[in-house]
């Protein structure tokens, strides 16, 4: 009998999470979505055009096709509650409940959870609720740099680094701006690294370690964006991040989890650490409450288990390292934006796709009409290249991005030798 799954969210991420879920002939894939993904529409037998955030009318689609499980790609609806709603509804979700969720959804939270329970990684922080004027004087009175963060979500672009986007007049200036609900943190200095995991609710099972490239040009110059693009290595682990401080980091994460049971929040679905590697071995830089994107479609493009079965025993609570299995291979992903993005992205360019060999496409905010394909305004699509080294990994998403015409851009540097030697120089200076 067909075992039927919901996928919720519209991005790359949930391409990853769909096309991962469709290897298995036996899954019947249904998808709601805010605008039609290409990709996901293909593989999927119904699909619901919906705000993902309309818990109830997502429920109701899950209810009348008598779905088994549901799996929620972004952050915005499990803060509206969308596992808890499925779940009234006898719907199992591989996804946190609104309280659990919180570890992203609700930065002071997080912080003040950490800190309560003697987790390690916590950065000097301080939280502030409506208090603009209290947290413009933490601003003058701190000796060094820290980071703005608005409390709540900002879909990856609303923190403010002083000494790298802001000085103190414009931290002051968004922290007004914000109403003064922010948490101030002190500025960290190494090299980030994104660690995901599957959680059952007591068990953590790690993913490859990914590193992100957030700023929109090459050279990690330019604003903050969603993702430029990412890799990950054929160990699963990065150069930069020693065995102690990957140990360190896992334990983190398994702490926060056995944290937030105490809390009486079991959390279950995919937690993504990104760290910080510092001189101190790694800080969290912030807890996510889904896959990244683009990290998802680094590691469940790499995933040999079943996917379907890793996201059962999340349901069930009986997952282990022993179900969850990652081909010993390298990954590139880079990231095709519209022209313009992130600051004024052009929509509506027609774009034409080459013969991209053995890369994965995922698509992301892409319009498809009548077999033509154009850009919307945010991220289009990404490549992911796939070898037994950085290099061909690399060289296979290079090829492959390079064949797309249209108005789309992409950074040509992401996946190169020459940036990771920089970071590990980087690293090898702090410490």
């Amino acid at each position: 009998m067909d075992m039927k799954i919901l996928v919720v969210g519209g991005g790359g991420r949930e391409h990853a999470i769909v096309r991962a879920l469709s290897r298995n002939s036996d899954v019947k894939l249904y998808s709601v979505m805010a605008r039609r993904n290409p990709g996901i529409a293909q593989l999927s037998e119904k699909v619901l055009l919906e705000k993902e955030t309309d818990v109830r009318e997502v429920t109701a689609f899950a209810t009348e096709h008598a779905v088994d499980y549901a799996v929620i790609g972004p952050e915005a609806p499990l803060e509206a509650g969308i596992a808890d709603v499925l779940h009234e509804a006898g719907i199992p979700c591989v996804g946190p409940t609104r309280m659990a969720a919180r570890l992203e959804t609700d930065k002071a939270f997080c912080r003040t959870m950490m800190e309560k329970h003697g987790i390690a990684g916590c950065p000097l922080y301080r939280v502030f609720h409506g208090d603009a004027d209290g947290a413009c004087d933490y601003i003058d009175a701190y000796d060094g740099d820290l980071v703005v963060k608005p409390i709540g979500l900002t879909g990856g672009k609303g923190v403010k680094v002083m000494g790298e986007q802001v000085d103190a007049a414009g931290a002051k200036e968004y922290v007004q701006s914000l109403g003064g609900d922010v948490v101030l943190e002190e500025r960290l200095i190494g090299e980030e690294f994104t660690l995901q995991a599957f959680v059952d609710g007591n068990h953590l099972v790690p993913m490859p370690l990914v590193q992100d490239h957030k700023r929109a040009y090459e050279g990690d110059v330019g604003p903050n964006t969603g993702g430029m693009g990412t890799y990950s290595l054929e160990d699963h682990l990065l150069p930069f991040v020693s065995r102690v401080d990957y140990e360190a980091a896992l334990e983190i994460m398994r702490n926060a989890v056995a944290a937030m049971i105490t809390e009486g929040q079991p959390y279950r679905g995919i937690l993504y650490g990104q760290f910080m590697n510092t001189r101190d071995g790694p800080k969290v830089v912030e807890f996510n409450s889904r896959f990244g994107d683009p990290e998802a479609m680094n590691v469940l493009s790499i995933l040999e288990s079943d996917f379907t079965d890793v996201l059962c025993r999340i349901v069930e609570g009986t997952l282990s390292q022993a179900h969850v299995k990652f081909a010993p291979k390298a990954t590139v992903c880079k990231y095709l934006v519209p022209e313009g993005y992130p600051e004024a992205p052009v929509a509506g360019s027609p774009i034409t796709i080459g013969d991209y060999g053995d890369a994965l496409l995922y698509y992301a905010n892409i319009e498809e009409k009548d077999g033509h394909l154009s850009t919307l305004t945010s991220r289009t699509m990404a490549f992911v290249g796939i070898g037994d080294n950085l290099e061909e990994a690399e060289a296979q998403a290079e090829a492959a991005a390079g064949l797309v015409r249209g108005g789309v851009w992409y950074r040509h540097d992401i996946g190169k030798r020459a940036v990771l030697e920089k970071r590990i120089a980087h690293m090898r200076e702090i410490q």
